[in-house]
């Protein structure tokens, strides 16, 4: 015995099946797109200003990485030092330090890093100038 199609019986209405796509629509990936964008407007300015503090807490401990050695120093030779090379530091990437006076008195220091927000700090010690923006002995300050 064949089997033949069913037809529809008279008078029946035939129905389509629809099917729906999966997908997106335009409206939902732009929607997408801006709360995407919104999420970047508020993360972006949060990280520049973590990376700044970043780089004042480098300039920070290589300032007091120079205190350490020129004690140091200090204790074996009986004077101060303006040579970085000689304590055996190196700054961290990106930071610039200057031993700007250095006698049997005391010393002063400053470090910047570019990028940084304060860009100088300055500590000095005994008897040297105080080098802005220092104004206590052995106080670290930055501005």
């Amino acid at each position: 015995m064949l089997l033949q199609p069913s037809s529809p019986r008279p008078g029946a209405t035939s129905r389509r099946r629809t099917s729906r796509r999966a997908g997106f629509s335009l409206i939902e990936l732009l929607i997408v797109v801006v709360i995407i964008g919104i999420l970047a407007a508020i993360a972006i300015p949060a990280f520049a200003n973590t990376k700044g503090k970043a780089l004042v807490a480098k300039v920070k401990s290589d300032l007091r990485q120079v205190a350490t050695a020129e004690e140091g120093y200090f204790y074996g030779s009986g004077t101060y030092t303006t040579d970085l090379g000689v304590l055996g530091l190196t700054p961290s990437p990106g930071v610039t330090l200057t031993i700007v006076s250095a006698t049997v008195a005391g010393w002063s220091a400053t470090g910047t890093a570019a990028g940084a927000n304060p860009t100088t700090c300055a500590i000095f010690y005994g008897n040297a100038a105080p080098v802005a923006p220092a104004t206590i002995e052995g106080q670290l300050t930055c501005q």
